[in-house]
């Protein structure tokens, strides 16, 4: 509960409708995207980022805990409050300013609270996009404070890729806005400090705005659902879409059976392409170009369809199946992975990053390993197999209760096996939040903590031992895309 000095001084700053105290209005702030409720003592709504500034200068003068709120899209539990009633989430979500697009530069500045389908709104009349693609739909503020991927990170990269410039406010007693860098793609005149709150998940700051990069809108698609011969048959695949399709090729997802059939089960509207039975894994491969068609030149389906061709007809083809169809139509399954599984139960959530020669290998090696020691759980996992990022997500088998010891032995023995045996990350999108801060106390060297929480303490001019680098302004805002 608020104190009423501190009503009475938030109230001044954000006005009526910034400010949220009844358990009703502040639900929605509370609730985590997957699992996870909290309790605020209040959710402030600034509008601008003076407004930002203000609340922030208030609750680091009057010692306030706070949690920054992007799009409440992530899964980490880093943008909801904990239990103990007495955090207060500053929301983003007034912060949404019409982006101004530059179309001469192929920039757009765009504030905080401005999602991403309004934003590549914005941009299409100027025949540009933010190719950042996630299922569900973050504001820019969180994708930028968690560096989202997404599934065409092979052709285009994350969030750090198209970042420009930021403004941010700092966690200090004043409040302080810094402008970092002014839009300009090279720039070695001062230290980037842009770099440090990109990806950072909040821990240096609020981030109000940013200048990105953007991208011309692609004309042409072609898209094809691929079965492997096998797993070691995936990165054979890889490399040939790399050579044979060069700069067209956009997009490499892998999804397993278990996740497409939850996906066909709850999305009614979904079309099955493999009407003789699901296969054990299938890969959505993409090749796109925003150029015209040019006389003569072949179109992106007769490149698409020649790999294939060339693929099947190999000496132990890596490829035993293939499936084309309308891009969107397959995006759709794609797109509604995390959606099925959400339907189908609690999902036990792994957001892993490998080098991706060893993808494959480790799914191998983790399936067979659950099969024995954790039986009653089903691998329905799904990623991005180009950039080696996987959603190793797991069910149980029949509806139960999820036994809270046993949930923690079958995380601990899984994240040991990727990071110490794998070299993996255990956050390869989500970022921390409070629920990898367990992850990140164990596996994260003692040095490169103690060296986080200094940096961190130098934007808040805070002692380093006062702080803390996890989720306390964590952002948290990448889906389980």
């Amino acid at each position: 509960m608020l104190a009423r000095e501190d009503h009475d001084a938030l109230l001044r700053i954000v006005g009526p409708a910034g400010l949220l105290l009844e358990p009703a209005d502040r639900l929605p702030y509370e609730t985590a995207a997957r699992y996870g409720v909290g309790s605020a003592a209040a959710v402030v709504r600034p509008v601008d980022t003076a407004q930002v500034s203000a609340v922030l200068r208030h609750c680091v003068r009057r010692r306030l805990q706070f949690t920054p709120q992007s799009g409440n899209t992530g899964l980490v539990l880093g943008s909801i409050p904990d239990t103990s009633g007495t955090q207060i989430v500053i929301s983003l979500d007034r912060l949404r300013t019409t982006p101004h697009v530059n179309g001469a530069d192929r920039t757009v500045r765009v504030a905080a609270g401005v999602r991403l389908s309004a934003l590549n709104a914005a941009l299409e009349p100027h025949n540009l996009f933010l190719p950042i693609d996630v299922s569900s739909d973050p504001m820019i503020g969180g994708m930028v404070a968690t560096n989202t991927g997404g599934a065409r990170f092979l052709r285009y990269g994350d969030m750090r890729r198209h970042v420009l410039a930021l403004e941010v406010v700092l966690p200090d007693e004043a409040g302080t806005v810094l402008q970092l860098s002014n839009g300009l793609r090279k720039d070695n005149a001062h230290l980037d400090l842009r770099q440090l709150f990109i990806g950072s998940c909040g821990a240096f700051g609020i981030i109000t705005s940013a200048t990105l990069e953007v991208h011309p809108r692609p004309q042409r698609s072609a898209v094809a659902l691929l079965v492997p011969r096998d797993e070691d048959a995936v990165l054979d695949l890889l490399n040939a879409f790399e050579v044979r399709a060069g700069e067209y090729l956009t997009a490499f997802e892998g999804m397993s059976e278990a996740a497409m059939r939850h996906a066909f089960a709850h999305v009614r509207t979904l079309r099955n392409p493999f009407l003789d039975g699901l296969p054990p894994y299938a890969i959505l491969v993409e090749l796109s170009s925003s150029a015209a068609q040019r006389s003569g030149e072949p179109t992106l389906d007769q490149i698409l369809e020649n790999v294939v061709t060339e693929l099947a007809e190999r000496q132990a083809a890596p490829l035993s199946d293939v499936r084309f169809g309308p891009p969107e139509r397959f995006w759709a399954l794609r797109h509604s992975l995390s959606e099925g599984l959400r339907a189908a139960g609690p999902v036990l959530g792994f957001d892993l990053s490998f080098r991706r020669s060893e993808v494959m290998l480790f799914r191998r090696v983790a399936i067979a390993q659950l099969a024995t020691i954790f039986p009653e759980y089903e691998v329905c996992d799904f990623g991005h197999i180009g950039d080696g990022g996987v959603h190793f997500n797991l069910m149980q088998r029949a509806p139960a209760h999820p036994n809270a010891a046993r949930v923690k032995a079958l995380r601990d023995h899984l994240l040991d096996l990727a990071i110490r045996d794998f070299g993996a990350s255990f956050s390869g999108e989500h970022g921390i939040g409070r629920a990898n801060q367990e992850a990140y106390d164990h596996y994260t060297p003692a040095s490169i903590q103690s060296y986080s929480a200094a940096i961190a303490a130098v934007f808040a001019r805070m002692p380093a031992a006062a702080v803390r680098f996890g989720p306390q302004r964590s952002v948290g805002e990448s889906d389980d895309d």
